[in-house]
């Protein structure tokens, strides 16, 4: 058919439709660097936690908005950035945020971007007290998840590895060990995908196998791996989900092993 364009975030409220962009490469690397602020004014000393191409994702201490600009600089290399992310301040994410490359000239981290490759980890560490995830979307079998799935709106990139093309589908639901698509194209069971998943405001990146297909273009996938780094952010948007706020989940619906059964 590495972030959908591996997006390292998105400025969409939890729960709605993120539209994902071409797969590229992010990279989770802590680099220093230094902010300027050009509207508090100030240099700022920062780390980063990913790399992209086009922007970084990064942790300060100033109140941030969607928009603000930014000059980042490490070494002698200097780029003007826009903020295109924020964290939610209640949450573990906070003070963290997206900026995106606003030039066309050398960015801070273009040498770490060319020479580093993405780092995957097993989403179920290997050993005597590994979990072993059950077929968790499949319809015409009882539901014998270990873990809650949850539905939602987001957007998915899929990707066929080995396969320069990808596939934009829509995340309908989503668990500890795997997620459900719904695409107009779907590969065959047994098929290794690489998938970018931007739900809430965040976006992961993972490794999976097709488990099965439907008729009504939805696929059942379960996760194999997950990008280094990304790990945190599944973990929060899990937790947003298991706690719902009405304002900004009215529509959430959680998935019993009763209701499951029944679909």
């Amino acid at each position: 058919m590495a972030a959908a364009s591996d997006s390292i975030a998105t400025s969409l409220k939890p729960g709605t439709l993120a539209t994902p962009r071409a797969i590229e490469k992010l990279i989770h690397l802590a680099l220093p660097v230094r902010l300027t602020h050009m509207k508090s004014g100030g240099p700022e000393l920062a780390c980063t936690y990913d790399i992209h191409p086009r922007g970084a994702r990064l942790m300060s201490g100033r109140d941030l908005r969607v928009g603000d600009l930014i000059t980042v600089e490490r070494g002698r290399l200097k780029s003007v950035c826009q903020v295109v992310w924020t964290a939610d301040p209640q949450s573990p994410l906070r003070g963290q945020f997206t900026v995106e490359c606003m030039e066309d000239s050398k960015l801070p981290w273009e040498d770490e971007v060319r020479q580093m490759e993405e780092q995957y980890l097993p989403v179920i560490p290997a050993g005597p007290n590994s979990r072993t995830p059950m077929n968790a979307y499949h319809r015409t079998e009882r539901n014998r998840r270990r873990k809650p799935r949850y539905s939602i709106d987001g957007g998915a990139d899929v990707a066929e590895i080995g396969c320069n093309s990808h596939v934009v589908g829509r995340l309908e639901q989503i668990s500890e060990y795997g997620c459900l698509i719904q695409a107009e194209e779907l590969p065959d069971p047994g098929t290794a995908l690489r998938l970018v998943l931007n739900m809430c405001d965040v976006s992961v990146a993972l490794h999976g196998n097709v488990r099965y297909t439907s008729g009504k273009h939805a696929m059942g996938v379960e996760f194999q791996e997950i990008r280094q780094g990304d790990r945190p952010l599944l973990d929060y948007v899990l937790t947003r989900l298991k706690q719902p706020r009405a304002e900004d989940f009215a529509d959430l619906e959680v998935i019993t092993d009763e209701l499951a059964a029944t679909v």
